[in-house]
């Protein structure tokens, strides 16, 4: 499943079960999805509104009348991948099997093609019942993934089929739905974002346009994926991403002390970082005055991922090269001489990708294939590398 097909409408339910929905919120949120919760009017009656604008991070409706300028029960339903109702009440499976539309979540279920899941929640008896059973066979017939409610003690001393799932059996049956796989747990994935810095006084310095948001995506699909992610940060204007270890560093020195100690038991190594080819002989303690700044000494640094080639045993290298002319070619060559197993480029012409949300390009692999990339955004190229390094890995 590519991660730019996260955006999922978690619609609840009025049942009591709507406050394990919360939890379910955050264990989507930590498997990459992106949430936006509609609740039913009756569901406020359990969890309120402002317990899922604090879950989710956004503004949360129930009717088709609230926020009208937005149109968002045409707009919800048209940026949503798909659709989650947990808890999924009698009430509410009656009303999606009729086609009504009386609120906003039934309006979006009717304004979108997205796939639709739901997740019932009631008494035994209604769940039996021959309208009940009549209603979730229609809702199967045209596509809906109905699962079937566990058996166990429901409200008060009552035992029978009608319990919410738990967390995980709904997530599981979720990712098999939306097509997610975590097919990188187990494996270390190593990430180097940003550009490196290297100081000439204490203000001024030698450095490049990256952004790291390539890296960041890197690193955010190989942790949606299972994997234990070390994201080596150069310069890169972020604090905290759930669940990944970020080293924060500044220049090349930095960026290779880090790299050879974490890469010795990693499985994947993306090297998205741009490192500096160069760096002053030496670094004034004072800002150097205007009238003395006539001219640096270099000294290069050393070359990043050859160094790593020679104490590789059974890791994948990727690497990235940012070129203005004879792409291919000299990816190829950047291949060659580094030991990697597959290389990026682009076109980095008049500053083009850098601080972009999107990229294209080629990817080529180790024996020579070439796999064109049309503009797409960084998210998606994130999943394609990983999926193409997950393949050299076996």
């Amino acid at each position: 499943m590519s991660s730019t097909n996260r955006e999922v409408i978690l619609g609840i339910g009025g049942g009591i079960a709507a406050y394990k929905s919360a939890d379910l919120l955050r264990r989507m949120q930590d498997a990459g999805y992106r949430i936006t919760v509609v609740p039913t009017p009756a569901s406020l009656n359990f969890v309120g509104a402002a317990t899922w604008e604090a879950l989710s991070g956004r503004p949360v409706t129930t009717q088709v009348w609230e926020r009208v300028d937005e149109v968002r029960h045409v707009n919800l339903g048209k940026i949503a991948d798909f659709f989650l109702i947990a808890p999924c009440t009698a009430d509410l499976i009656a009303r999606l099997a009729a086609g009504r539309a009386d609120d906003l979540l039934t309006n979006l279920v009717l304004a979108s093609d997205a796939p639709k899941m739901l997740v019932p929640a009631m008494h035994p008896s209604m769940w039996s019942d021959p309208a009940t059973v009549a209603n979730v066979a229609t809702l199967r017939s045209r596509g809906f993934t109905v699962m079937d409610p566990e058996v166990g003690r429901l409200t008060g001393n009552d035992v029978g089929p009608g319990r919410f799932p738990e967390t995980q059996s709904i997530l599981d049956t979720f990712n098999e739905l939306t097509g997610y796989v975590q097919d990188l747990a187990g494996k270390k994935v190593l990430v180097s974002a940003g550009g490196t810095r290297e100081a000439i006084d204490p203000v001024r310095y030698i450095g490049n346009r990256s952004s790291g948001k390539q890296g960041i995506a890197v690193a955010k699909a190989a942790y949606r994926r299972g994997a234990r992610v070390h994201l080596i940060a150069a310069n890169v204007d972020i604090d905290d991403l759930p669940g990944i270890e970020i080293e924060h560093v500044e220049d090349a020195a930095q960026m290779s002390r880090a790299l050879q100690a974490s890469f010795v038991d990693c499985d994947i190594l993306v090297m998205t970082a741009a490192v500096a080819d160069a760096r002053p002989s030496s670094t004034a303690d004072e800002k150097i005055k205007k009238d003395q700044y006539t001219h640096i000494d270099l000294t290069a640094n050393p070359d990043l991922l050859k160094l790593l080639s020679t104490e590789k045993k059974n890791q994948i290298m990727v690497g990235f090269a940012a070129e203005t002319r004879e792409l291919v070619a000299s990816a190829k060559t950047k291949m060659s001489a580094k030991g990697l197993d597959l290389i990026y480029v682009n076109d980095v012409s008049d500053g083009a990708i850098f601080g972009q949300e999107e990229t294209e390009g080629t990817i080529v692999l180790v024996d020579g294939q070439e796999i064109a990339i049309a503009r797409t955004s960084k998210d998606t190229l994130a999943d394609l590398l990983l999926d193409y390094a997950l393949k050299q890995l076996g």
